[in-house]
C-alpha cells in the first residue's frame, strides 16, 4: 500500500507568516503559546469550537462545526468526546485528496486560505513515528457518523503492513479493504521546518478552487 506523491495542507492566508517562521503546529500548541488562561486555553482544547478563533499575533485556529458533541458522543469507541477534540487538536493534518481541500475551503466561508502541498515522502522520512493515517474525515460527525476511537488513527507503519486492520479489531467494525484509500494524514505534534517539506503554496481566495499542477 503507498500514499501519493504529495498531500495537501489547507491553511488560513494570516497563518502564513507564523507557517513560515514556525512551522506547522498543531491547534494545542498555537494555544499554548498565544491563550495564557488557563481555563479558555482547556476550554478551546476540550470542546467544540463554535466559531472561527483570533490568537495573538495574527494567528488564528479553525471552527469545528461539523463536531458538535452530541452526534460526536453517539459515535465514539471508549474516548469521551473531550478526549477526542483534544486527540484532533494535538495533530497537524493533510488531505490525500484535492477535491477534499475544495471541500474544506468552501467550509471556510470568506476567509483567504492557502493551499501547502506537501512531498510526502520526504514528510514521512522525518516523522514516520508520528505519522498516521485515518480512513475517515475525523473533523466531521454529521450525517450518519462512523465509529471512530484511538484506532482510527492507524500508525503509518502498521498501516503499510496491515491495512485497517487494527482499526476494525478495535472498533469492533467490519475490516475496510486494503484498498480503501486514507482520507487523512496526520502529524502528532510541530513540523517545526515545514519549508524543507512544501513543494507549492497557491493562495485561494473565495470562490476558488484549488487545481493541482
Amino acid at each position: 500500500m503507498q500514499l501519493p506523491q504529495v498531500v495537501y495542507h489547507l491553511a488560513e492566508a494570516a497563518n502564513w507568516p507564523s507557517i513560515q517562521r514556525d512551522g506547522l503546529l498543531p491547534a494545542t500548541l498555537l494555544l499554548q503559546r498565544f491563550v495564557r488562561d488557563d481555563a479558555k486555553r482547556a476550554a478551546l482544547q476540550q470542546r467544540q469550537r463554535p466559531r472561527h478563533v483570533a490568537l495573538a499575533d495574527g494567528v488564528e485556529i479553525r471552527d469545528q462545526r461539523p463536531l458538535p458533541e452530541a452526534a460526536l458522543s453517539g459515535c465514539l469507541v471508549d474516548l469521551t468526546a473531550a478526549q477526542w477534540y483534544a486527540m484532533l487538536n494535538e495533530r497537524v493534518f493533510f488531505w490525500i485528496d484535492p477535491a477534499r481541500v475544495n471541500r474544506q475551503h468552501r467550509a471556510c466561508g470568506t476567509r483567504p486560505q492557502i493551499v501547502l502541498t506537501i512531498d510526502t515522502a520526504r514528510l514521512i522520512a522525518t516523522y514516520q513515528a508520528q505519522v498516521s493515517v485515518s480512513p475517515i474525515n475525523t473533523g466531521n460527525a454529521r450525517r450518519r457518523p462512523a465509529r471512530r476511537g484511538a484506532a482510527t488513527f492507524v500508525p503509518y507503519t502498521q498501516w503499510v503492513d496491515t491495512g485497517w486492520a487494527s482499526e476494525a479489531a478495535a472498533l469492533g467494525t467490519s475490516p475496510r479493504r486494503r484498498s480503501h484509500a486514507p482520507v487523512e494524514l496526520t502529524v502528532t505534534g510541530a513540523i517545526p521546518h515545514a519549508d524543507q517539506y512544501i513543494v507549492d503554496m497557491s493562495p485561494l481566495h473565495t470562490g476558488g478552487h484549488f487545481s493541482p499542477t
